[in-house]
């Protein structure tokens, strides 16, 4: 009798155990603050994805002379050198503008990847400049699409050099220019990139009172990439009629983007010898049907020096 009792109380048990073993356990724990099995809650859910940015609108945070709508990273630091010879019509005895030079040295901060400042001084009028470049908007695809890359850019120049001694009085206020500008880009497929540029400068100081110290222009610049490697970039700058002297010309620009490694490198040929905002929108003095072209090179280096 005792043998039948243990062999009954033997597979009660056994059966009690195999259902409890089978029943599927819960998805939120018993125990407050525990979850225990979360894979059918994780299958519900709808995880939204950030806007899918286009890359590389153009390769740098500057198409030749203008700014572009690229933008340093936070916490990375752009040295940028600018150099570019002699008019090439001064031929053989100047070696085609190769025995003069001038140059920019510039440094572009990324105070966060929407906001950039600028410090740089130009050979040329021996000028210093600071600027503020804020992206109000990043051109996006997909669900999320944003058709344009947008970006403010507020420029400060100082001129420096000493004065003709006719000029009595010469005011630091004469020394000062400013600009704001508006850089509207698309980039329309991964060959291709397309910006336009409205542009105010005012100069403190100008030649005569015939001509305006506020100079409204409008500009366009483009970039073809070419190879992985290597692009075609070009920039023109119309300045509206009757605000500088007519000695001057419109800017126009051409240049050829390298990527090596760590550095882009670019060749470039154009009219405009100063290298900062005053100087190529408002005094460019060479004409390209005379062959008062420059040759130069603009060449760039990322640093970060965040912690």
């Amino acid at each position: 009798m005792r043998l039948v009792l243990s062999c009954i109380l033997s597979a009660v048990f056994v059966t009690a155990n195999a259902q409890t073993d089978t029943t599927k356990p819960s998805a939120i724990s018993d125990i407050p603050g525990m979850v225990g099995d979360t894979s059918s809650m994780l299958g519900d859910l709808d995880i939204e994805e950030g806007p899918d940015f286009e890359q590389n609108v153009f390769k740098g945070n500057r198409v030749i002379n203008s700014h572009s709508v690229e933008m340093v990273g936070k916490k990375n630091l752009d040295f940028r050198i600018s150099h570019r010879f002699g008019y090439l019509n001064t031929g053989t005895y100047e070696l085609f503008g190769l025995d003069q030079a001038y140059q920019r040295m510039s440094f572009s901060y990324g105070i966060t990847d929407l906001i950039n400042v600028e410090l740089a001084r130009s050979s040329v009028n021996k000028m210093y400049d600071g600027s503020l470049k804020v992206k109000f908007m990043r051109q996006a695809k997909g669900d999320k699409k944003r058709p344009l890359s947008i970006v403010y850019v507020a420029n400060m120049a100082v001129q420096t050099l000493k004065p003709n001694s006719s000029q009595t009085p010469y005011y630091f206020s004469n020394r000062l220019y400013y600009t704001h500008q508006l850089l509207i880009a698309k980039k329309f497929n991964e060959k291709f990139s397309l910006q336009l540029m409205p542009t105010l400068l005012h100069r403190n100081l100008i030649d005569s009172m015939k001509y305006k110290n506020d100079v409204f222009c409008i500009g366009i610049g483009g970039r073809n990439k070419i190879t992985r490697k290597t692009a075609l970039t070009y920039e023109y700058f119309y300045v509206l009629p009757g605000q500088i002297n007519p000695v001057y010309h419109n800017s126009l620009s051409i240049g050829f983007d390298i990527e090596t490694g760590g550095h882009v490198f670019q060749l470039h040929f154009t009219n405009s010898t100063g290298m900062n905002e005053k100087g190529f929108l408002a005094e460019t003095d060479g004409s390209w049907a005379k062959g008062d072209v420059h040759f130069g090179f603009n060449i760039s280096r990322i640093f970060y020096i965040g912690r």
